[in-house]
């Protein structure tokens, strides 16, 4: 049968405007164009006239936008309400389901891993002999074994972000979320007969621990992107209005862990000494609380193992279905050598923003006690620390949700949010580095802490949240998780900045270099990065299509609408691709091509009968009114008047050589 995919994408024009793309045997009335635009032009990205949201002027796309939340807010409180109605705990299992589960991996990877900060002040003062005052000056331990345990995790988690991404794309995102889940349970089991020999391996099991926490970034990423996409070639109105917020709601889940972490280190530290925070802490009241704090984790984490292996088989799904349609059968090393040469800007703004990212972020978490001494610098107990990084953490949680509630909206969306998150990480961090002594004397140690609190909730509210997302969002399925790896294995470059400089600098220098990372922060975002918020994630698989098929030029879909590319890629003239007319006759060609493959199916000798799962994905693609509309106007003789078959007992093909799910693949 003839190819009728991307090889021949040019279809009917229906506005007249390129005559020379015109098939000569078709044309298109109002009513068929009003059958075409319930698929191609979803009322929550077009207009009543069929123009797309981004083309639209400022006023127009102000109403547009807040007609199409409003209606979305509505039909979700609506249903949030039937569900209460129904069952009370219904939402709460929702969320659980929805949102908690899907982050589970980064919710135990941020609580065992800001653990470094908070445990810190505990071990200085329940083991001297070790710790000192400061990480170094005991004589039990050595002091660069002790300056190891703030690093090796980091450069752990950029083997795992890189080694990982790579086995995503390679055998499937499944097979790297169980593969993390794994190695993080191994890494929390750690012992020493010495102080010193437990240092050691302290340092070597987070160094293991943190393979396992780098390879949860993409996997999680690309993992919660794709299943809410879902697994037709049209994109779900769930994918354009909300695919940001459901992998940002993963990822917040990180701030749960730090945030649980904080509580749990308090009641057990409360439980084992006493039932007092105060000095001084005994090493039987340390060790427990530091063992118990990480039995809980272990116990999570081996669940996750269990869970991911038998809970989530189709995690892989979308990666399989791009792989078919590109034949590719192992690592698609065409298209991540593509990807550099093709989306070379948007390495730069993902990798890049993550590294000045974690500057801030990490050299806050991991040194938050120096950064909290400064407000508790008369205390020797360590809650009064602990209980402002609870506070520190609680603010951050604002951040993380008010970042998924707008993270799609239309009018603010992606690169808003993160260019100033940096702006406001930079003017907080600056204000005070040329004056500490002042924010830091008695009368003015309010707007000190004021100033860092915000800072947390703009980083949350901003490049943290975001630089999660696009490393994955702006590149092709079958190299997302190696893209998002290597952004993220960049970012923690930023992170072993951060602590290996910080070992050396006071507070003071650190309030002094800090703020210019947020400024290259802002200039990255501004230039290289892409605005995606409501762009549809298969239209950036169908513009792949053309790239990789050495005919990019071709497109002229929204994917290169001036608004969603970088201030770089129209400088470079990919806008004026945009050709939205042309764009639509294409599209229509495309969908003509895919139900002709489903419908030879139907009548091919080998193929016998489509299964019950082809049936309802047809159904899911093509109303009836389409399907109808292709009947009439089909080029194979073979299916005209041809019934829909319904498969014999209940039973679907024997597809064991992939002929039925390849073609569907095309």
């Amino acid at each position: 049968m003839a190819d009728y995919g991307i090889a021949a994408p040019h279809g009917p024009d229906m506005s007249g405007r390129h005559p020379s793309m015109v098939n000569p045997h078709f044309s298109m009335n109002e009513d068929e164009a009003r059958v075409f635009s319930q698929l191609l032009k979803p009322d929550d990205s077009y207009d009543e006239n069929g123009v797309y949201w981004a083309d639209l002027g400022w006023f127009k796309r102000a109403k547009f936008v807040a007609k199409t939340d409003g209606a979305e807010g509505k039909r979700e409180l609506g249903n949030l309400w039937q569900m209460i109605k129904k069952d009370p705990l219904s939402p709460v299992s929702f969320y659980f389901r929805n949102m908690v589960l899907p982050g589970a991996g980064l919710g135990l990877e941020g609580y065992v891993l800001f653990s470094i900060g908070n445990l810190k002040p505990l071990f200085q003062k329940g083991f001297p002999s070790c710790w000192g005052t400061k990480a170094g000056q005991g004589e039990a331990c050595s002091p660069t074994w002790l300056a190891a345990i703030e690093y090796m995790e980091i450069v752990g988690i950029i083997f795992g972000q890189i080694g990982v991404g790579i086995v995503g794309d390679w055998l499937g995102r499944r097979w790297g979320l169980i593969q993390d889940a794994t190695i993080m349970f191994l890494g929390l089991s750690m012992w020493g007969v010495t102080l010193n020999g437990w240092i050691i391996c302290y340092v070597w099991a987070l160094f293991f621990y943190g393979v396992g926490v780098g390879g949860e970034y993409p996997m999680t990423a690309t993992s919660g992107m794709e299943n809410a996409v879902g697994s037709g070639k049209i994109s779900t109105k769930e994918d354009r209005l909300h695919r940001g917020r459901k992998v940002t709601s993963a990822f917040l889940m990180q701030g749960w862990g730090q945030f649980f972490n904080q509580v749990i280190l308090i009641l057990l530290l409360l439980i084992f000494h006493h039932g007092s925070g105060n000095p001084s802490y005994s090493k039987i009241a340390v060790q427990w609380t530091f063992r118990v704090s990480f039995a809980i984790p272990a116990v999570g984490t081996l669940w996750l193992v269990y869970y991911r292996t038998y809970k989530m088989r189709s995690a892989s799904r979308q990666l399989q279905l791009q792989k078919k349609k590109s034949n590719v059968t192992g690592y698609d090393t065409q298209s991540l050598k593509m990807t550099f040469t093709h989306f070379g800007g948007r390495v730069l703004a993902t990798a890049g923003a993550w590294f000045m990212n974690d500057v801030f972020f990490y050299g806050n978490k991991l040194f938050q006690s120096e950064f909290i001494s400064v407000v508790t610098s008369n205390s020797t107990s360590i809650m009064p620390g602990w209980l402002y990084n609870l506070i520190n953490v609680g603010v951050s949680l604002c951040g993380y949700y008010l970042a998924s509630f707008l993270i799609d909206n239309k009018l603010y969306g992606r690169k808003n949010m993160q260019t100033v998150g940096f702006m406001m990480d930079f003017i907080l961090f600056v204000i005070p580095a040329f004056n500490l002594e002042y924010y830091t004397s008695a009368a003015h140690i309010k707007e000190f802490q004021t100033m860092y609190f915000l800072s947390s909730f703009f980083n949350q509210f901003g490049p943290n949240s975001v630089t999660f997302l696009t490393a994955a969002e702006v590149y092709p399925t079958a190299v997302r998780a190696t893209a998002h790896g290597f952004s993220a294995a960049v970012g923690k470059l930023g992170a072993l900045t951060a602590a290996v400089l910080y070992n050396y600098i006071d507070t003071q220098t650190k309030f002094y270099v800090v703020p210019w990372f947020g400024l290259a922060g802002v200039v990255l975002s501004v230039v290289f990065l892409p605005d995606t918020t409501g762009l549809d994630l298969k239209e950036q698989e169908r513009r792949w299509a053309f790239i990789r098929a050495g005919r990019g030029h071709e497109y002229h879909g929204v994917a290169v609408n001036p608004k969603h590319l970088s201030l770089w890629e129209r400088m470079r003239g990919l806008g004026k691709q945009y050709d939205p007319e042309l764009d639509y006759a294409q599209r229509v060609q495309e969908m003509r091509a895919e139900w002709e493959v489903l419908m030879q199916d139907k009548v091919d000798e080998k193929a016998g009968a489509l299964d019950q799962a082809d049936w309802d994905d047809l159904d899911h693609e093509f109303s009836h009114e389409v399907q109808e509309y292709f009947k009439k106007t089909s080029k194979s003789p073979a299916l005209a008047g041809q019934e829909r078959q319904a498969p014999l007992n209940g039973q679907g093909l024997d597809d064991s050589d992939g002929t039925i799910d390849e073609k569907r693949a095309v």
